[in-house]
């Protein structure tokens, strides 16, 4: 890649990422929700931050406040099994927390897929869980190979539709790559995530073409105009059938909502009945853990010696840069917008917590 560094929009405010962790956690704390459960939520933030995720983070705070505030997101999460055969479990979330419920169903699919070898979680009535990487990584450290999908709002419409009806339904693959850490891809569905239309917005910059079309199908680069319209596939057709699907594990095989149905973070009082389904497996009971870890490194190395394209300085492996974007912005501090700040300036006054 020719370039990793990651730079700040024009007007920005820069924090610490521990005290930004701190401010958000107590933040979450005086709208009732646990002292653990806050720890969960504001790492997730600050993390996606610095990953280089900006449209995942802290921009997300004042939705989840204001969806505690209304009720549609329950401050304490309570959730129950509906179905457990052992390496199958389904679990509903009743409407909490859905980082709380998804950490849930991780600690839960791996201790069964040590037990069984492979595990199965789906999950019902949940909500919006941040960055899907967040919690296939956890798997992932734990010797397991996880893959997590969830289904989403409406953002795209079906190919050839008009109106959006499914969501960006994005997934998420991890696995142990022995020396190397973690190799992990998370992804959505559309050409971009819808998280990184909205932080365009509150930067006010435009989108690429590529995007988004408005709300009459036109292409559109205004963040706004795509926010009011559609968010399009990524690849085509194949982008909407690969969204499609997962809205059939996450949604339909969960006994969650699905389609349409399905409400997005931003809406501060709608239950978000988002699903998800989780599926895990033991690396030490597919194969000797020596040997994949062998096997996976020589996978990466070769990746990353494979003859480089003249546009670019180096080869990288899924996941790889994030971690490179978590050391740089855990030493030089994270960037948030003015806009970004200001609304965490408003939940300070508000809840009395001060900002860093």
């Amino acid at each position: 890649m020719a370039h990793l560094s990651v730079s700040p929009p024009a007007a920005a405010q820069r924090t610490d990422p521990d005290a930004l962790l701190a401010f958000t956690q107590a933040v979450l704390r005086a709208e009732g929700v646990p002292a653990a459960d806050s720890h969960l939520l504001a790492d997730t933030l600050v993390t996606a931050e610095l990953w280089g995720h900006a449209s995942h983070g802290m921009l997300r705070l004042p939705w989840y406040v204001a969806r505690l505030r209304s009720g549609a997101m329950r401050n304490v999460t309570q959730v129950r099994t509906v179905r457990d055969t052992g390496a199958l479990v389904v679990l509903d979330g009743g409407h909490g927390i859905g980082q709380v419920i998804t950490e849930q169903a991780v600690t839960l699919g791996v201790e069964r897929a040590k037990r069984f070898g492979v595990s199965s979680i789906g999950v019902r009535n949940s909500g919006h869980f941040g960055t899907a990487a967040y919690f296939t990584r956890r798997a992932a450290e734990a010797g397991c190979v996880a893959l997590l999908c969830t289904n989403a709002s409406p953002a795209m419409a079906p190919w050839g539709g008009k109106h959006k009806s499914i969501g960006t339904n994005p997934w998420s693959i991890a696995a142990p790559a022995g020396r190397h850490g973690t190799v992990v891809m998370d992804l959505a569905n559309t050409a971009v995530a819808r998280g990184k239309v909205y932080l365009a917005a509150e930067r006010g910059t435009d989108i690429p073409e590529g995007w988004a079309a408005d709300a009459e199908g036109n292409p559109t680069t205004d963040p706004r105009a795509a926010i009011e319209g559609l968010i399009l596939p990524m690849a085509g057709p194949k982008g909407y059938v690969i969204s499609f699907m997962f809205d059939v594990l996450a949604g339909v095989l969960t006994g969650s909502a699905f389609g349409d149905e399905v409400a997005g973070p931003y809406q501060p009082d709608a239950t978000s009945g988002a699903g998800h389904l989780l599926l895990t497996i033991d690396v030490a009971a597919m194969a000797d853990p020596a040997e994949y870890g062998e096997r996976v490194e020589a996978l990466v190395d070769a990746t990353r010696a494979a003859e480089k394209a003249s546009w670019a300085d180096e080869i990288l492996v899924p996941g790889e840069l994030e971690d490179r974007h978590h050391a740089e912005l855990s030493a030089v501090g994270i960037t948030l917008t003015d806009t970004t700040w200001a609304s965490l300036a408003t939940l300070s006054a508000e809840t009395g917590v001060e900002l860093p």
